[in-house]
């Protein structure tokens, strides 16, 4: 079927979020008097749970804590944490995201979001990036606060095709995560991965497209093809 939408992750695909993400961590478990702190190992480790408040379980569990703080109550005061740091403009876009989104949009095709991070994270990077809203850029957003299951299960993007009212074999997506390949493989789509600088060392295979960013120089020959 001839190619209709290209569908985003969001966290390390659209913009190197991560370490903004491990600092608004830092700072809230500092805020709560615990005594944790990850540091870039710790993080790159963690990331392989999807989600925030999973994360934080799962780091609750590999510690041992008898008494599990209020998780919750936690990640909503990383996340205001973490779009006030993105309110301040710390962040840009990969290279080639935003040309391919333009070139994209000349040419027709629909865009779109599945990730496991939630709508208000979206909202703080549209803002600063863009400085617009998301839905100003995106015909469709798919949350992870949306789904029943995160990367690597489907329910994201299913949600996302859902919502295009699109086959799988209409849609590209576009991810830099193993989690987020097998998330859109098992949904049926095909998936280009340009690797971030906290999954550069991950296995691709089943990848359709492995490339080091969306510039055009590095875009699949059908995908160029597409836009053209």
């Amino acid at each position: 079927m001839t190619l209709r939408a290209l569908i985003f992750d969001v966290d390390g695909t659209l913009a190197e979020t991560e370490e903004a993400h491990r600092a608004a961590f830092n700072a809230t478990f500092a805020a709560h008097r615990l005594n944790w702190f990850w540091n870039r190992d710790d993080y790159a480790r963690l990331l392989k749970t999807t989600g925030g408040k999973e994360r934080m379980a799962a780091y609750c569990a590999e510690i041992g804590v008898e008494t599990r703080p209020d998780i919750a109550a936690l990640h909503a005061d990383k996340t205001r944490r973490y779009t006030a740091a993105l309110a301040e403009g710390r962040l840009a876009l990969r290279p080639g995201v935003g040309a391919l989104m333009a070139r994209a949009r000349a040419a027709g095709l629909r865009l779109a979001i599945a990730t496991t991070t939630s709508r208000p994270n979206v909202e703080a990077l549209a803002q600063c990036v863009w400085g617009r809203p998301a839905s100003d850029l995106f015909d469709v957003i798919a949350a992870g606060d949306e789904v029943a299951a995160k990367k690597p299960a489907p329910d994201v993007y299913l949600l996302a095709l859902a919502r295009l009212d699109l086959p799988a074999s209409a849609a590209i997506a576009l991810e830099d995560s193993r989690n987020g390949l097998l998330s859109a493989r098992a949904a049926g789509l095909r998936c280009v991965i340009t690797p971030s600088v906290y999954t550069a060392t991950e296995d691709f295979t089943g990848a359709d497209w492995v490339i080091p960013s969306l510039d055009n120089a590095h875009l699949p020959e059908v995908l160029q093809a597409e836009l053209a």
